[in-house]
């Protein structure tokens, strides 16, 4: 190996491991505000990959991940000023040891959870394989989390579909304090590789030359077309799991103290005359003081800015055309074709997943015919791991795509919850706003049938309580093709929920391009005397008892506030200021339900309009059963509607 790549990683190595010690010195001070996990002991294998990667290539992580990022090109004062809350660290103070992102240099973010980088990874690298990129997409995860879910599923996907990933398990004997000799059943990670179709390798994680080596040879494979390699790592740290953490209940002080002797620095040492090294050894350790210092100096963030970059900014787009009159008849599923064909044929990285909607076009004919047009890696038939490529999507949309989830039934993605709300929702605001997150998550609600309980849920109010997410559930064709194409066209991850009872209802869609504005509510039908609010399915049953009620004197307006985050309220409250009585109709419970956050809001600001009680009338607190009599008293029917408005006219 040449001189020059010797030093290169003894260098960054040094950085590495100087770094931390002044950390463990910095938390000890109260420097470092919450966690910090270091990764002294195992600075060869961030050093031995990384020295392959340019600035496009990129890094997903774990919380153990300072060595990860300064591998890749980070500084030490960023590092150190993020680990001390401030304006100036690589999170600008959002993000602290668990949560590091610098997307200009390709490190995409750690995370606190175990597995999500394994599966983020696989999205990086579905992107440049969609882009036709040269670039690679690495994971570096501990063992732990080659016994969690994720690992398979990513492992098996990159395989099924050649993905330019490198999978570098750093196996350092322990998942926080249980050893992975009891936690595996088989504990040879690197073996496993020959399981999912790829190669692997169990290497001394101690030896960077020999990671540099083998990481080498897998980079270059996996730029010229030849798929993923896993790498396990057998390391050791030499610190306890996170600063401050009792360490020698699980451990010894022995295997401690053995495993220093194996140094990666020192080994690396050995290979060229101690004199070349001296000047790096003096370097390295001013870097550090001054980066500390950098730290210290830094401003705390504005405590203004605090609930910045939680949904992205606007994009600056074109007024949309005007809808040509008179609109068609299509029905609602034909709509939502329409949007997603349109878009497609508009923009090349806009891609879908999910199982069966290739060359089948989905259990639903949500994409139907467009495998014909896009191809299999823009219709991408997916394995039964509904984690794998929701995860898969959150780093597609790092790292430059637009994917589009179909998961069929909303039971379903509930198996990817931990991605969508820990990851796909958080991550444009622990990257300040500098990663976008436009990620489409679509698939069917609600009760009819006999689906029973594992195809009948809904989970909307539930998404909503999940701060950078938009929830969106149409009821008419029109609304549904143009909230999908503002869905398109943002760069927020969007919920997209769609009632199967109402696939086929059929309704005016204007041809032409067109968006509409989440957060803008619909008055379906006016009316003087009660306002109903309802989504979805709501909407056509109260419709359809509306005429009955007129000819008894009772005028109803019903408002659809067709996104349930952001919600409309202004517009329920310019209702009521008119009818002065309030009826929200809701299929899913009601306990902390959608029904209840209405009612909430108007009680809040338009308490004063109130003629009589705010009303709720919801489906019943019970699974989903399946034979049709008990399926029935689950949601509300149009006759309990029609008495509800009735009842609430003599309050």
């Amino acid at each position: 190996m040449e001189r020059e790549t010797l030093l290169g990683l003894y260098r960054t190595m040094q950085i590495i491991r100087q770094t931390e010690e002044e950390l463990a010195r910095c938390h000890q001070r109260g420097l470092v505000l919450g966690a910090c996990h270091t990764y002294v002991g195992e600075e060869a294998i961030a050093s031995g990959v990384c020295a392959h990667l340019s600035e496009h290539d990129v890094v997903f992580s774990t919380h153990r991940g300072h060595g990860h990022a300064l591998a890749k090109g980070a500084h030490p004062r960023e590092l150190m000023a993020e680990l001390f809350g401030r304006e100036t660290g690589l999170s600008r103070g959002r993000g602290g040891s668990m949560h590091l992102f610098s997307p200009e240099i390709g490190m995409m973010g750690t995370s606190g959870i175990v597995g999500p980088c394994i599966l983020q990874a696989c999205g990086g690298g579905y992107s440049f394989k969609l882009m036709r990129l040269p670039h690679v997409a690495v994971a570096f995860f501990g063992d732990g989390a080659s016994n969690n879910g994720a690992f398979h599923e990513g492992l098996n996907m990159a395989s099924i579909w050649k993905l330019p990933v490198l999978f570098v398990c750093e196996n350092n004997q322990y998942a926080t304090e249980v050893p992975n000799a009891y936690a595996a059943g088989n504990p040879s990670v690197g073996s496993r590789g020959a399981s999912y179709g790829m190669p692997g390798f169990e290497l001394d994680g101690n030896d960077v030359l020999e990671i540099h080596r083998v990481a080498g040879e897998a980079i270059a494979r996996a730029r010229a077309g030849g798929g993923p390699t896993l790498i396990e790592c057998k390391t050791y740290r030499t610190r306890a799991h996170a600063e401050g953490m009792g360490d020698f209940t699980y451990r010894t002080r022995e295997d401690v103290e053995e495993w220093k002797k194996r140094c990666p620095i020192a080994r690396l040492r050995t290979s060229l005359p101690s004199e070349q090294f001296d000047k790096i050894d003096r370097e390295v350790p001013a870097m550090v003081k001054e980066s500390r210092e950098f730290a210290e100096k830094s401003p705390w963030p504005d405590a203004n800015t605090a609930t910045n970059y939680v949904y992205a900014a606007p994009a600056s787009r074109p007024s949309p055309l005007a809808a040509p009159h008179p609109s068609r008849e299509i029905t609602y599923s034909q709509a939502t074709h329409e949007a997603i064909s349109e878009e497609m044929a508009k923009n090349p990285r806009i891609f879908v997943m999910g199982e069966g909607i290739g060359v089948r076009g989905g259990n639903f004919k949500t994409t139907d015919g467009l495998f014909q047009k896009y191809g299999a890696e823009r219709l991408c038939d997916t394995p039964i791991c509904e984690r794998g490529f929701v995860g898969l999507a959150c780093g597609a949309a790092m790292t430059g795509t637009r994917p589009i989830i179909d998961f069929m039934f909303a039971d379903f993605v509930m198996d990817s919850v931990g991605e969508i709300v820990n990851q796909i929702a958080k991550m444009q605001y622990m990257s300040s706003g500098r990663l976008k997150m436009p990620v489409l998550l679509r698939g069917c609600i609600g009760i009819g049938h006999s689906a029973a309980t594992h195809h009948s849920g809904s989970y909307y109010a539930m998404y909503a309580q999940v701060p950078g997410l938009r929830v969106v559930v149409p009821s008419m064709p029109a609304d549904a093709k143009g909230l999908l194409k503002r869905a398109l066209n943002c760069d927020d991850p969007v919920l997209f929920l769609e009632h199967r009872e109402i696939l086929q209802v059929k309704g005016p869609v204007p041809e032409g391009d067109y968006e509409i504005e989440f957060g803008k509510a619909s008055v379906v039908r006016e009316g003087r005397d009660v306002t109903v609010v309802a989504l979805a399915r709501m909407v056509h049953l109260t419709l359809g008892v509306c005429d009955e009620l007129e000819r008894e004197g009772i005028s109803v307006e019903i408002v659809d506030p067709r996104t349930v985050s952001p919600l409309d309220t202004e517009t329920i409250l310019q209702s009521v200021a008119k009818t002065g009585r309030l009826l929200i109709v809701d299929e899913p419970p009601a306990p902390c339900g959608f029904a209840a956050e209405i009612a909430a809001r108007i009680v809040a600001d338009g308490f004063d309009s109130l003629d009589a009680p705010i009303r709720r009338l919801t489906g019943a607190f019970c699974p989903t059963p399946y034979s049709p009599p008990l399926e029935a008293v689950m949601v509300p029917q149009p006759k309990q509607i029609a008495d509800a408005i009735r009842q609430l006219m003599t309050e």
